[in-house]
Formats: C-alpha cells, structure tokens, sequence
C-alpha cells in the first residue's frame, strides 16, 4: 500500500521545487532547473508510482504568467481527472513576503493583502521555500491564478 501524501509546487521561478507532504510534515523535495511544461509531467508521474496523492497545492502568483497557467493547467487537470482536490495561495507564503520579479524593475509586493507592483533599484532576493509543515488554514479552494493583479507597465 502506498504512503497517503500531499503535493506542493513551487513553479513560479527556476528551479522549480516541489514538495511531498504527510500529516502536513515535508517528507521529501524535488527540484529542478527544466521547463516545467517538460518536467512536471514527469516527475508527477514518479510521484504517482511511489505515493497515493490526496491533495494538490500550488503558489498562484504571482510570478511569470507563463510558469503560472502551466502549472494550473497541469494541475487542474490532474485534480479532475483523479478526483484531487486543488488548493492554491499567493507565492509570498513561500519567500518570507519578499518583492517578486515582474518585469523590468517592477516587483509585485504585498502590502496588507493587497498585492501590487513597485519600481525598485535594486533587486531583492527572490528565494522561495517549501515550509517544513503545510499549514492547510493558508490555501484556498479558489485555485485559479492570481490574473486580478493590476497591469504591469
């Protein structure tokens, strides 16, 4: 019988992590440097071959818009073909609610819980982390990407 887990992924900026969660405690992390239209099916699929999968959850932005629609995609299709339920949060649950790259010197920052963008000088450091513990009270079901954010420019 496989071991009952759950999924976090990170896909926002390289390299994308991904992490796997019993009784919400990080058990095991998988991160890599490829396209994560590439890689994200298949390291979905290993995950699928060693541990039963309960529920997925990602960071919805935001981020590159592009890394964001891929990992909905792949995630919403495999929530509904399997019958897993989809959470999401914004990505400042995984950075210590640092600025995140928008384009040029713009960043998203969130300011109370408003998310906005801000022209900095100089270029914050942009790491994110898996939590060691999945606080479940953080994500939502509303799992479509954060789109609502204000236009970039």
């Amino acid at each position: 019988m496989l071991k009952e887990v759950d999924l976090l992924f990170i896909t926002l900026s390289s390299p994308i992590q991904i992490g796997v969660y019993e009784n919400s405690k990080l058990i095991d992390t998988i991160s890599s440097d490829e396209k994560s239209s590439d890689i994200l099916p298949i390291i979905y699929k290993d995950l699928t071959s060693k541990y039963d999968i309960k529920k997925l959850f990602y960071a919805n932005g935001p981020g590159s818009f592009m890394a964001i629609k891929v990992a909905y995609i792949f995630l919403k299709s495999m929530s509904v073909l399997e019958k897993i339920p989809l959470f999401a949060t914004d990505a400042f649950k995984f950075n210590q609610n640092q600025p995140i790259k928008a384009i040029g010197k713009l960043f998203f920052v969130k300011l109370s819980s408003e998310i906005k963008t801000q022209k900095l000088e100089t270029v914050p450091s942009m790491e994110f982390k898996l939590p060691d513990v999945l606080d479940y009270n953080e994500f939502s079901t509303t799992s479509t990407p954060l789109y609502s954010i204000g236009a970039v420019g």
